[in-house]
């Protein structure tokens, strides 16, 4: 005879009988003794409660130990991913970009520049020309920074006396040998030294004007307002910025050899705020005696240190100072060192072991590669990242590097893994420096023949021999990623929702708590949760 039933109201008391909660907990999950190594596609995190809408979940993160976004979003510093324009765009999306090294270090400060300058609150280091400079001039800093509105005064520097401003508008059909003094507005509306940037931004409004110089008790020119800024602000709310300057958030890459100091210096001047230590694997005595160097001359830099997948590894670069950690070996989808060296590891694996061992030391995680979809960038955050880094889901955008072309009827753009042939080739006397895309903020010596990022990064550059650890290809078009990181955002917030949590401090927390609970996925499973009758989805 079946037992009684129990009333409905006593549901929720009943779960107190069960001695542990539906799932696995984190820790049974990601014991490698049992299941081995786990990658994103081999698990799934079980759902909560919804109490609250998906756009109250804040997905805000530090990244540094110093450094905190408002969205967990990086490009990798892939020279078929991330130079300016990718850079910028990511900052303003509330993400930050890192641009690649392979290329020149005058280049590559180049593009760090235009990224500071694209978006300030004051401007305290604007470009300034005299009235003896020429058209010619401002249409060069147009063509190079993406911007001509410009302070003139008597000497050409700040700190001068302001005698007037040039924009788009007083160059248009001038001559480019015109003297400045011959078009550029003498009748000025400035703001005096001291004034806030609430009033600033009032005096700018009401003026109408493009930019607000800001003048000292001897109309001495001091920094500069841009209105562009304020309208950037409004469609922006989450851009990436410095606190203090207002500036956008700049990183960048360099590699771990001598000559990566001189490079370093260049992007510190051009105002880098974040470097990464670009290894495949960074375990090695060049990254720890690079990172102690680093905290000696440039402190206030912040420095992630990598690739590493294990705690060992970790550890090493802990200890020499690194800010947060890279983590990803032979996980990317155009990466074959795994198959290729036989070493890495499985990088959910590889997350969650790093991420619980920095943890304890205040050290943010970075998880790199392997990222195909919202699910997989929730999941690295759940195993404690605290941000992930995409290469090919980046790539084919229109902000990617690189032209479009047409392949098999679609629209494409070229896709490599830094370690393919096709990177370790560039740079190369013979080779163009233009194979990577996108010159707008390139300087002219970018072309030249320069140390080659990817053989560094793989420590082949001595090898008469290259073996490739990454592969070539083509991405579709995948359109802007004005559209498509608002569609990350979005997709990671519901993701959370579904899960019950409010922010992904909660989510890590509950996590670790053992609140929020996963389940394994066998082989079979994986391939029956998609959706097989599309022959494609996009993502």
């Amino acid at each position: 005879m079946a037992g009684a039933l129990l009333s409905p109201s006593e549901a929720v008391a009943h779960l107190e009988t069960y001695k542990r909660l539906d799932g696995l907990s984190v820790n049974d999950l990601m014991d490698s003794r049992v299941h081995g190594g786990l990658t994103y596609n081999d698990f799934l995190m079980l759902p909560g409660k919804i109490d609250f809408p998906a756009s109250g979940v804040i997905t805000e993160t530090r990244i540094t130990r110093n450094v905190v976004l408002k969205t967990p979003f990086m490009s990798s510093p892939m020279d078929t991913v991330t130079e300016t324009d990718m850079a910028i765009s990511l900052a303003l999306l509330g993400g930050i970009g890192v641009i690649h090294h392979n290329q020149s270090p005058a280049s590559q400060a180049a593009m760090v520049r235009a990224v500071k300058r694209h978006e300030n609150g004051f401007i305290a280091d604007p470009v300034v020309l005299s009235p003896n400079h020429t058209v010619a001039d401002v249409l060069d800093i147009k063509a190079r920074l993406g911007f001509c509105g410009i302070p003139i005064t008597e000497t050409g520097s700040l700190g001068a006396k302001l005698v007037g401003i040039v924009t788009s508008r007083d160059v248009q059909f001038e001559f480019p040998e015109t003297p400045l003094h011959e078009v550029m507005t003498t009748s000025l509306v400035t703001a005096s030294q001291g004034v806030t940037l609430t009033e600033a931004n009032q005096i700018l409004r009401a003026s109408k004007k493009g930019k607000l110089p800001i003048v000292d008790d001897h109309e001495c020119l001091t920094s500069l307002l841009a209105r562009s800024d304020l309208l950037k602000n409004q469609n922006y709310p989450l851009a990436s910025k410095d606190p203090h300057s207002k500036q956008l958030y700049a990183a960048a890459a360099v590699g771990t050899r001598s000559s990566d100091k001189d490079r370093l210096k260049l992007l510190v001047e051009a105002g880098l705020d974040i470097v990464i230590l670009d290894s495949s694997q960074g375990n090695s005595l060049f990254q720890i005696d690079m990172i102690h160097w680093i905290k000696q001359t440039f402190p206030k830099l912040e420095v992630i240190a990598g690739n590493v997948v294990t705690r060992e590894q970790a550890a090493s670069l802990i200890a020499a100072g690194a800010d947060a950690l890279r983590v990803g070996m032979g996980s990317g989808s155009i990466c074959i060192t795994q198959e290729v060296m036989a070493v890495g590891r499985p990088q959910a694996t590889a997350v969650f072991a790093v991420a619980e061992f920095a943890s304890k030391f205040g050290v943010p995680v970075i998880a790199d590669g392997g990222i195909g979809n919202v699910g997989h960038i929730v999941k690295a955050l759940a195993l404690g990242a605290s941000a992930v880094m995409m290469g090919g889901l980046l790539a084919g955008t229109t902000e990617a590097p690189g032209e479009y072309f047409y392949h098999d009827g679609k629209r494409v753009k070229s896709y490599r893994g830094m370690g393919s042939l096709e990177a370790m080739e560039q740079g190369k006397p013979g080779t163009s420096g233009q194979v990577n895309g996108s010159t707008k903020h390139a300087s002219q010596s970018s072309s030249k023949p320069h140390e080659n990022a990817a053989t560094t990064r793989y420590f082949s550059e001595s090898s008469a021999v290259k073996v490739a650890q990454g592969v070539s290809g083509d991405v579709q078009d995948k359109g802007s990623v004005k559209a498509f990181i608002p569609y990350l955002y979005v997709g990671v917030q519901h993701s959370l929702q579904d899960i019950g949590v409010r922010s992904v401090a909660e989510l890590q927390e509950g996590v670790k708590e053992g609140r929020v609970r996963f389940e394994m996925r066998t082989a079979k499973r994986t391939v029956g949760g998609r959706c097989s009758w599309l022959a494609f989805v996009s993502v």
